[in-house]
């Protein structure tokens, strides 16, 4: 059986930090409130803007991942930044360094070559 004993008031020394950290303890859990909505609002996508890729991008990812691996031979990215229309270097940003992504039309393209690949056609 546990005995509940009534709380000890505080001595008056105390009464003013107390309060100070009670305005302390409710400004932190309001700033706390506002990041977490500023969060949420950063991570919704903004209309009429594009995604960058990373983990956000799973399909882009395992697209490049294996257009990446059809480019084995000396020349072959100058080939499809051809059959893209791209400059090797934009084409070098989507693939290699994931700063960007291509347009819809490239994407399709892209996956026309892909399939051309496969099947052992060349498009270039």
């Amino acid at each position: 059986m546990s005995v509940i004993l009534p709380p000890t008031p505080l001595p008056a020394s105390l009464a003013i930090p107390l309060d100070l950290v009670n305005s302390l303890a409710e400004a932190a859990a309001k700033s706390i409130r506002q990041r977490i909505k500023q969060a949420a609002r950063e991570r919704r996508p903004r209309r009429g803007l594009t995604i960058k890729p990373g983990g956000d991008t799973p399909l882009w990812n395992e697209l490049a991942a294996v257009v990446r691996s059809q480019l084995v031979r000396r020349g072959e990215k100058a080939k499809l930044a051809r059959v893209l229309g791209l400059p090797r270097q934009r084409l070098h940003e989507f693939l290699l360094e994931r700063r960007a992504l291509p347009d819809a039309e490239r994407t399709l393209l892209l996956l026309v070559w892909l399939q051309a690949r496969r099947q052992g056609r060349d498009l270039a």
